[in-house]
């Protein structure tokens, strides 16, 4: 399955109890919706299994989840570090004018006057809003404000247009 077909959701950082449940870190908004998605691709060191969610939960700070198949606490442990992968397919189409973050990495960035600022590689949660990581010559931090710096977004055509200085 090629990487591009599919999202990360979240990865597994740890065991809980006896009976293979495994801790959950989500990227999710709220956190609890990744449990929305049962179908995942678990990707490790040592390669690529699917599996399917049988119940997840919130527990404490937390997130837990039992998976199909995963019945002890060494068949978890052996989990630990796993990225948590879905087919995009899987997700719902984004309301017009929104975007999924994945969408949006590896756009070519440009300013507004046709300067070429890099490529996304990344994105980050402020608080305030989210902020664009653009690295070309060198990095950009460029908050993601629509109407105010992000002018257009084309995800088909692999560009996104700023109005951000270049020197900055």
């Amino acid at each position: 399955m090629s990487g591009a077909d599919c999202i990360e959701l979240g990865d597994i950082v740890g065991v809980h109890g006896v009976r293979g449940a495994v801790k959950i870190r989500s990227w999710t908004r709220p956190r609890e919706n990744i449990f929305n998605y049962p179908n995942w691709r678990l990707l490790t060191e040592a390669g690529e299994q699917t599996t399917k969610l049988i119940r997840g939960q919130a527990q404490g700070r937390g997130l837990v989840a039992q998976l199909e198949g995963i019945n002890d606490r060494d068949q978890a442990a052996a989990l630990r570090g796993a990225k948590i992968l879905i087919l995009k397919a899987e997700l719902p189409p984004p309301a017009p004018d929104e975007y999924y973050w994945a969408d949006l990495e590896g756009l070519q960035v440009q300013t507004v006057a046709g300067e070429d600022l890099g490529v996304v590689t990344g994105l980050m949660e402020t608080g305030a809003n989210d902020v664009l990581v653009v690295q070309g010559d060198r990095e950009r931090l460029i908050p993601y404000v629509p109407d105010l710096y992000v002018k257009q977004v084309d995800v088909t055509a692999g560009h996104l247009i700023v109005d951000w200085d270049a020197s900055f």
